[in-house]
């Protein structure tokens, strides 16, 4: 693994339990075995290790959202379904993933720099979720793409704060419910 792809996982890391405010770059490189210059060199700001963590994150999950990576065809159906999953937080990788989106909200809204990133990451999700639903055959997959992806942030935000109300599984549950109707 590279310096660089190193910086990357301890940033995510620390940016998920600390919050981007509160994380020193000289943290991240003591998790990462490098120099703080080195962390500086590559990162010439928060927003932008903010961004760059976010999609390292996002590639780093790209192998589940494939497939089951030993080249057999998932069927559609399945990977939709995992892929609902893969956008829900869990205990580990998803719930970081999941706080560095909010953190990515959070800041967009508060800084017009950071749009273009949410945007650029929201298009990426959402051409993922909509390519699955036209090999299903949806009538209109951009539609529901971006109906998913709203239920997933809003399910999310509520597995995340540990809602009693709102388990994982019950999260799943209810988009799948808002979702099977419209697949054939």
């Amino acid at each position: 693994m590279s310096a660089r792809e190193r910086m990357l996982d301890a940033a995510v890391k620390r940016i998920a339990r600390e919050g981007i405010d509160e994380v020193r770059i000289a943290r991240i490189a003591t998790d990462a075995g490098v120099s703080a210059s080195l962390v500086h060199y590559h990162f010439e700001s928060r927003d932008a290790l903010l961004a760059e963590a976010l999609e390292h994150s996002y590639e780093r999950a790209g192998d589940v959202r494939i497939g089951d990576g030993d080249g057999a065809t998932v069927p559609a159906v399945e990977r939709l379904s995992a892929m609902i999953d893969q956008c829900l937080p869990a205990p580990g990788a998803l719930h970081d993933d999941f706080i560095l989106w909010a953190e990515l909200w959070l800041r967009a809204a508060r800084r017009p720099e950071l749009r273009e990133t949410s945007a650029r990451l929201y298009g990426r999700m959402h051409d993922w979720f909509r390519e699955v639903l036209e090999e299903l055959g949806v009538a209109d997959p951009a539609r529901l793409a971006d109906r998913i992806l709203a239920l997933c942030d809003g399910y999310g935000i509520r597995v995340l704060c540990a809602d009693p109300a709102m388990p994982r599984r019950r999260a799943r549950e209810e988009i799948w419910a808002a979702v099977e109707p419209e697949l054939r």
